[in-house]
């Protein structure tokens, strides 16, 4: 097979849960296939840090270079004319497919959250979504999505039949595992003069992610665990964070609730190793990773009953409704009282998170496109 990838996301969206999956797919189809030949479209100077077989080509795309944001310029698709491509594959939801077909078309949809919940995403991506999702569906020959309860989701919204649409689950990169945690908790110390024990939280700032109900239940526990306490909600800030540092104010918990930014990926290991305690209430995921990189670190997890959340994580971890503050502070609790409760969610979640390898998603991937291609 000839088979054309769009990796931009894999540099200008690392970090994020679909510039994860771009890199991990093309860094594991490089490690299991050295027969099917790959061109790369990739930005200038992008060094993924993986050696490359014959067998990969990379396309640099200097047009591109990411003056405004990501969806923007992702949204210019690749110049695929003249190209010797049999099956061309878009991982960002399809946003950049080319209008002009001369190849099989696949793209990887993880979700359908701006038709499920718009008002928790960005004006800018809500209006491409819209504009573009409707031609881009019409264009594919397959559809990848990340859970069968996103596939279900993109079946009932867009009307498209099941025999389309394919699931490969996303994992834990292999950065994420059991560290020392006192050695981690003293680089977190040093690095971000966090020194008191904490629970964490990993990800977006989208009213999705249901932060409020973070903070709303932290400030709960604060009162009835009797030990010192902080709560971490790391990420890129963005226009919802004057919303959450106001509430932790009204609630007199500013002093206990930490916003450190942005965490560079090589410092996200030592963050869930540090923690006591991992929680992600999402209201909604089509996947969500950083449930699977804490349990994958060992690090005893609660995330939410609804959406994809049972799917992923299992058992590997305490699943919770997300909608009552009650139940999301007596479960934080109870696990910050218990060693052993931590103990036995912390075997678990290593257990779990086995079932889940980007090996595994890259050669699903390899027969999609095979079966695609028939």
């Amino acid at each position: 097979m000839k088979i054309g990838i769009d990796a931009r996301a894999a540099k200008w969206y690392r970090g994020t849960g679909i510039g994860t999956y771009t890199y991990q797919l093309i860094n594991c189809l490089n490690k299991i296939d050295t027969k099917n030949k790959f061109l790369l479209f990739s930005p200038e100077k992008f060094s993924p840090k993986i050696n490359f077989n014959d067998n990969f080509t990379l396309e640099n795309i200097s047009k591109c270079n990411l003056k405004n944001n990501f969806w923007n310029e992702v949204n210019i698709p690749n110049i695929l004319y003249n190209k010797d491509i049999e099956i061309y594959h878009v991982p960002q939801n399809g946003i950049g497919l080319p209008k002009k077909k001369n190849c099989k078309f696949v793209i990887t949809l993880h979700d359908v959250i701006p038709y499920k919940m718009p008002e928790t995403v960005s004006h800018r991506y809500l209006k491409i979504f819209h504009e573009n999702i409707p031609k881009i569906i019409s264009l594919c020959d397959g559809i990848i999505t990340v859970s069968n309860y996103s596939k279900n989701d993109i079946i009932k919204t867009l009307n498209i039949p099941k025999e389309k649409i394919f699931v490969t689950y996303l994992a834990g990169e292999s950065i994420y595992r059991p560290l020392n945690k006192n050695i981690c908790k003293e680089k977190i110390k040093n690095l971000y003069s966090i020194k008191d024990d904490f629970i964490l939280y990993v990800g977006g700032f989208s009213p999705r992610k249901n932060i409020l109900g973070l903070i709303e239940s932290f400030s709960t526990v604060v009162n009835k665990y009797k030990k010192d306490i902080r709560l971490v909600i790391a990420g890129k800030k963005g226009i919802s964070y004057p919303i959450y540092k106001k509430r932790t104010e009204e609630l007199n918990i500013e002093n206990k609730v930490i916003f450190p930014g942005f965490i560079p990926l090589d410092h996200l290991p030592y963050f869930y190793n540090a923690s006591e305690l991992f929680v992600y209430p999402s209201f909604y995921e089509g996947f969500g990773l950083p449930p699977v990189e804490a349990i994958s670190c060992g690090t005893p997890t609660i995330t939410s009953n609804i959406t994809s959340m049972p799917e992923v994580i299992g058992d590997g971890g305490l699943l919770v409704n997300p909608y009552d503050i009650d139940e999301l502070s007596n479960t934080m609790y109870n696990i910050l009282s218990s060693n052993e409760l931590k103990d036995l969610l912390s075997k678990k979640g290593l257990i779990h998170s086995k079932y889940l390898n980007w090996n595994k998603t890259a050669k699903e991937t390899i027969n999609i496109y095979k079966n695609i291609l028939k």
